[in-house]
């Protein structure tokens, strides 16, 4: 087998550009001494050569769907023997296969990296960094802050519980084949909030909602809540999603929790 082919239903693009492969690498922090570290979507390896470079820094894991791959690595990387998963990343019960503080590297695919993330929240406990190369549009909504433009769903919820950094952007030139948009790599550390303050489950339903029409004001767009007006009156309201905090949010969820125990 002399090269793995990108499949477009798999959102494949191969990173071919090594220098580029050794700042994602790099710019692993492994909070906490964390040594456990999951490769998403190996591909061809082109990440994963540089992390078993270093078995006494990352334990490394790969995982990925595509059964190709899943040879290649297996002939090439035959010293991550029981560590090469065949699976879909998004079903994987992260703390049954790899317990313990965890690591999450990867140049995503583009059609599933919205979903990786979502999966990662819900291992947040777990998972304490993400580094990843991504379509540079969903890249720049994730690093955006909330109360910035840019942010939206994922990234108010990421934000509940990580410190994200937009790291650096990369041409398409640089992957087999070449994607029609510009990519970059976001780092995701663990920040120091354990729980919200708020239920999640209507935190998350608030977050939503609130985006739903988002060139709306809070007081359209929450009006499926069915909030009091005197709650409602609060300035609060006049406000657009992408203009709120986090500690926003969660104050907008108590309201809303409010209401319906009344």
């Amino acid at each position: 087998m002399k090269f793995v082919s990108p499949k477009k239903h798999l959102g494949q693009h191969f990173l071919r550009d090594e220098a580029i492969a050794a700042r994602i690498v790099e710019a692993l922090r492994l909070p906490g001494n964390a040594r456990q570290v999951l490769e998403v979507g190996p591909g061809m390896g082109v990440l994963t050569k540089l992390l078993v470079q270093h078995p006494e820094q990352y334990q490394t894991t790969v995982v990925d769907i595509d059964t190709e791959s899943i040879a290649w690595l297996h002939v090439h990387f035959p010293e991550l023997h029981g560590r090469i998963l065949e699976a879909d990343f998004l079903r994987l019960d992260l703390d049954a296969v790899l317990p313990g503080p965890l690591a999450i590297i990867g140049n995503f695919p583009y059609n599933i990296s919205t979903q990786i993330f979502f999966h990662v929240l819900e291992h947040r406990q777990q998972v304490t960094e993400v580094v990843g190369m991504l379509q540079r549009e969903v890249a720049e909504r994730l690093a955006a802050a909330p109360g910035q433009r840019a942010t939206g769903v994922l990234g108010v919820l990421l934000h509940a519980f990580y410190d994200v950094e937009l790291l650096f952007r990369v041409g398409p030139e640089v992957f087999t084949p070449p994607p029609k948009v510009e990519s970059a790599v976001i780092r995701c550390t663990r920040n120091g909030r354990a729980a919200l303050a708020c239920d999640e489950r209507r935190f998350t339903q608030v977050v939503k909602m609130a985006f739903s029409t988002r060139r709306k004001t809070l007081r359209n767009a929450l009006k499926g809540l069915n909030l009091p007006s005197e709650v409602t009156a609060d300035a609060l309201f006049d406000r657009r999603a992408e203009e709120l905090s986090v500690a926003d949010f969660e104050h907008l969820t108590r309201l809303a929790e409010a209401a319906a125990a009344a």
